[in-house]
Parts: structure tokens; C-alpha cells; sequence
């Protein structure tokens, strides 16, 4: 929980910083969301090496080793002298945080008998990291320099990669493995990994694959962009509201962005919904709670904008509802990833899922960056509901397969 608390942590403090860097750097959106894509694609794509390592090392090194490669990488951050420099830290970032999902998902599905309630606990934690991210984020940018905050934000990750070294725990307590399951070893040529995607990729895996990859497509697409949508929907329903609170020509008053906290409220939210989509795999089979919530966002997508352009309570409820529905989302995907997988091979089932919700996900924050700056806002929302119903059509034809 510690660890997927720090993940998304820094995951989600980007966004925030990302409206400062447009302004420091002189660059487009087009521009940055390439640069963010980049960190946010290998952070997908090193899920699939790092599922072959907690295969083969244990979860308790990889996660340890997550922290320390976040810690070091938002140091690099803060040293970052132009966009070239961002997009070097932010790989780095991407990469080591790529290996945490499959490391801790892994432990859950293996470790945790009560799996449904092991992945609300877990979800809720991420979504503490998610709001609190941003939300720190946004408050320590009003008293210091983007660089320092990266500074800052390093420290918890640095010290909680040497608390976890002293942990340790019976990472298959959940699970009863035969000898042969417990002797198996994780592919260690190429061919031995092509024979292992092979046993994986059941027609209902494929499935889930795809799910999952329209999924994170549109997480990733909603929320990089956000905080700069949700500053102009704000300045549409109330207009700019800075001089009301601080002195104009004071400091906090250039630094203040409203928007920035409404998106941590929204953030904060997803709380709950991580519960409900948690408890949710307890009642009812997962892949069916998946076609209920990506309908869902189908139809968030929709009414966003006209929702938010109805003013300041119609922008709070729908930005609150998307939240929520948004991070229901994540047990029930990680229910159904365990539901159609091997406990002895579930690092490589979630190396290769997370490769595809955050790895094909990252083009998410490339289109939504590339649509803003040659379309619009409704445009953007139309093309994640899109998205959305594409899910939903591959996850009923998995519930219905013969």
C-alpha cells in the first residue's frame, strides 16, 4: 500500500508540473505531451521485463527498488535544464516505477485471500498517492521553485526503498501450488518466453489485454491534460478568482491555480471508487463490473463538457462522478487480470496488462495533447468515450464467449 501510494504519487504531481513547464520552456502542448508520453510509455512498457522479475526475484527487491529509481529520478528532475533534460528524468521515472504494478499486484493475487478486499485497501492507498500527489504539489509550488519541490517530492521514496529492504512476508500465502508450480522457473531464454506469452494468452486473456489497453488509454488521456481543462471550464463558470483571495501583486497570488485543487478533489474521490470497484469483485464476477463502469465513463465522456459548461455545480458534480467511476475501474481490472491468469506466471500476466494499460495508455496523454492543440475540449471528450465503448464491446464479448 506504501508503495502504490508513492507511485502514483509522482505519477500524478507531473500533470501538475507540466503546467509550469510549458510556460518555463516556451513549448506547446503537443511538445510537452510527447515529452510526458515518453516517461509515461516506459513506465507501460518496463512492466512487462519487470513482471519477469518479480517471476524470478520476489516482489520485496523490485518494490524496494522502484522507490529508490523514483527517488533518484525526480532529483534528476529538479536539475533539468530545458525540455531535453525533462524528458530524460521522466524516463527514468517511467522506467523504474514500471516495475511496482506488477511487483504489488502480484503480492495481492498471490498473498491475500480475501483478493476483492486486498485490492480496494491497495487501490485506496494509490488514490491517497493520486489526490496527494497533486495536492502537495500544488501547495508547496505557492512557497518554493519547481525544482525544489522535486527535491522535495524525492525524499519519501528514498526513505521508504530502505524501510522496505527490512520487510518480509509469505508472498504466496493465498494460493496452494503444486510441487511442479512451485519449482517452475521464470522464462530465462527467448524461447522459453515465447512459450510462456503463448500458455498466458488464453482468448479470454487476449481479451482482457484489449480491455485493458482501451482503458488506460483513456486514463491516461483525461487526467495528464486535466488541470488545464479544468482551468478553463473554472474561468468560464466563475472567471478568475485569484484577486478575491490573495493580494494581486503578491507571490501566492501569481502561483495560485484553483483548478489545481479541484483536480485533487477529484482525485480524492476515486477513494471511494476504488472501494466500491473493490467490493464489487466480491458481488459480482469482475469482467461484468467492467462493462457497467466502462459504460459508464461512455457516458461521462459524453456529458462533460455540456455538464460543465451548465456552471460551477454542474463542473464540481460531473468532475466528482468521473473520478469516482474512473478508479472503480482499477480493482475490477486487476480482479479480472488474476481471474484469467496462472498464480505461478502472474508477474509476466500483469507485466503484460500494465504494459498495455500504461504503456499503450501513454498514447493517451499524445492524442489528448495533439487534439487540444489543432481541436478542442469536446472534441477531446467525444474521442475518450470512444475509447470507453470500445472497452465495453470487448468486455461483453468476453462475458459472453462461448
Amino acid at each position: 500500500m506504501v508503495g502504490h501510494a508513492m507511485v502514483h504519487t509522482y505519477e500524478l504531481s507531473i500533470p501538475i508540473l507540466m503546467t509550469i513547464w510549458l510556460l518555463e520552456f516556451s513549448t506547446t502542448t503537443a511538445v510537452l505531451g510527447a515529452v510526458v508520453a515518453l516517461g509515461y510509455g516506459l513506465f507501460g512498457i518496463g512492466a512487462l521485463p519487470g513482471g519477469l522479475l518479480v517471476d524470478r526475484f520476489g516482489s520485496r527487491v523490485l518494490i524496494s527498488a522502484c522507490l529508490a529509481g523514483m527517488g533518484l529520478s525526480f532529483l534528476a528532475l529538479s536539475l533539468a535544464p530545458n525540455i531535453v533534460g525533462v524528458a530524460v528524468a521522466l524516463s527514468l521515472w517511467g522506467a523504474t516505477a514500471s516495475v511496482y504494478h506488477p511487483a504489488g499486484l502480484t503480492l495481492i493475487s498471490n498473498g491475500v485471500e480475501e483478493r476483492g478486499r486486498g485490492f480496494a485497501y491497495h487501490g485506496m492507498a494509490g488514490n491517497v498517492g493520486i489526490a496527494g500527489g497533486p495536492l502537495l504539489t500544488a501547495v508547496l509550488l505557492l512557497a518554493f521553485d519547481w525544482r525544489i519541490v522535486s527535491i522535495i517530492l524525492a525524499v519519501p521514496a528514498l526513505i521508504a526503498a530502505i524501510v522496505g529492504l527490512t520487510i518480509t512476508f509469505d508472498p504466496t500465502a493465498a494460493v496452494e501450488l503444486t510441487d511442479g508450480e512451485r519449482e517452475r522457473r521464470p522464462p530465462s531464454s527467448p524461447g522459453e518466453f515465447i512459450s510462456e506469452t503463448r500458455r498466458l494468452f488464453t482468448i479470454g486473456f487476449l481479451l482482457v489485454f484489449v480491455i485493458v489497453s482501451f482503458n488506460g488509454l483513456y486514463y491516461r488521456g483525461v487526467l495528464t491534460f486535466l488541470p488545464d481543462l479544468l482551468g478553463d471550464f473554472l474561468t468560464a463558470a466563475i472567471g478568475d478568482v485569484q484577486p478575491g483571495i490573495f493580494d494581486p501583486d503578491s507571490p501566492l497570488a501569481e502561483e495560485f491555480d484553483l483548478a489545481q485543487y479541484l483536480y485533487a478533489g477529484l482525485l480524492l474521490v476515486g477513494i471511494g471508487g476504488q472501494y466500491l470497484g473493490g467490493r464489487l469483485t466480491d458481488l459480482i464476477e469482475p469482467e461484468r463490473g467492467l462493462i457497467i463502469m466502462l459504460t459508464s465513463l461512455t457516458i461521462i465522456g459524453l456529458l462533460f463538457v455540456p455538464a460543465a459548461g451548465t456552471g460551477l455545480w454542474g463542473l464540481l458534480g460531473i468532475s466528482f462522478i468521473l473520478g469516482f467511476a474512473l478508479f472503480a475501474m482499477q480493482p475490477l481490472t486487476q480482479a479480472t487480470i488474476a481471474r484469467y491468469s496462472m498464480p505461478e506466471s502472474r508477474g509476466l500476466s500483469f507485466g503484460y496488462t500494465y504494459l498495455a494499460i500504461f504503456g499503450i495508455g501513454a498514447l493517451g496523454a499524445a492524442v489528448v495533447g495533439t487534439v487540444l492543440t489543432y481541436g478542442s475540449a469536446s472534441l477531446v471528450f467525444i474521442v475518450l468515450a470512444g475509447c470507453a465503448v470500445s472497452g465495453a464491446l470487448f468486455a461483453i464479448a468476453l462475458v459472453t464467449r462461448e
